[in-house]
């Protein structure tokens, strides 16, 4: 595989005639002066030379970037209310984390939101792979600003990850797993990117149960079509075994809930209270057990 052929090939998909004008328009965007930076829960933004009219100029732009799925974050004032409040995963995830100095990849990284949090944690670098141009265009209007070295993202996919062999200590794999037709293939490919000893942080859908077996939706789940298989954690745990992991630990078991996940200004589509049974919540509205989140820390062997 030559990776660096496909990212050349892919970054051609900013060209497209849906994502040009979004990125005519962020090329465009004024300079703003010197900023402050703040990564706390909601990625903040501030600057005391900022015209009002820039402001404006940014916030239109970001509204051509909607739906902002990942988030929260205050653009000089702006605040983009995500439909997902993603400082909620990144809080349960960071008692667990040791990231200073090491090679970091955020796979599946949406707008990068993790990545930019992660930057507190003064990792060496990150990158973060996600295949939408659409959410590429979101992480640079922010890094326009942030202006981080450490960061780098590319649009490939899960599959690609075996191009980066044996590079990084710690790879982030969040809410993707489920999305892919061969799971164990997945994880190979996550394995084949760590160095020996590495770590995987993942976070996949689970039901409960015992024995390692799947729900195996019909057509969709939660209103997703591309929902392959929900394991048990057990399940989970043959799936790591598999691909070469070791070391399984479970780290938290988690409820999605409409105040993690929701409609908003920003993410005006359906969320979490179209997905779940109206008159059992603890259903989707295919009948099958409402998201619930397994997070894991597996290592490379």
């Amino acid at each position: 595989m030559n990776i660096e052929s496909i990212i050349k090939e892919r970054e051609a998909w900013l060209g497209w005639k849906n994502i040009a004008p979004i990125r005519e328009a962020l090329e465009r965007l004024p300079e703003v002066g010197e900023v402050e930076v703040s990564l706390g829960d909601c990625v903040r933004l501030r600057s005391d030379a900022i015209a009002p009219e820039t402001i404006e100029k940014i916030e239109s732009v970001a509204r051509k970037m909607m739906p902002w799925r990942k988030g929260p974050f205050d653009l000089f004032g702006i605040f983009i209310d995500s439909e997902w409040r993603s400082d909620r995963k990144f809080n349960l995830l960071k008692p667990y984390l040791d990231l200073e100095g090491k090679r970091v990849a955020d796979v599946g990284c949406n707008n990068g939101y993790y990545m930019f949090r992660m930057l507190e944690l003064r990792p060496a670098g990150i990158l973060g792979v996600d295949p939408s141009p659409l959410f590429r265009s979101q992480f640079d209007l922010i890094n326009r600003y942030v202006e981080s070295d450490r960061l780098r993202y590319e649009m490939l996919g899960i599959e690609h990850m075996r191009g980066f062999a044996d590079i990084f200590d710690t790879v982030f794999c969040l809410g993707v797993l489920y999305h892919r037709s061969d799971p164990v293939v997945a994880l190979k490919s996550l394995k084949q990117s760590l160095k020996r000893g590495g770590e995987l942080y993942l976070d996949t859908f689970m039901i409960e149960g015992e024995e390692p077996v799947c729900l195996v939706p019909e057509s969709t789940y939660s209103k997703i079509s591309n929902v392959h298989f929900v394991p048990t954690i057990p399940a989970l745990e043959n799936w790591c075994k598999k691909a070469g992991f070791e070391r399984f630990e479970v780290l938290e078991i988690v409820k999605t809930d409409p105040e993690e996940q929701r409609r908003t200004d920003w993410s005006r589509g359906e969320s979490l209270e179209d997905f779940l049974h109206p008159e059992d919540p603890e259903s989707t509205v295919e009948g099958y057990p409402a998201p619930r989140r397994v997070y894991i820390k597996t290592y490379r062997k």
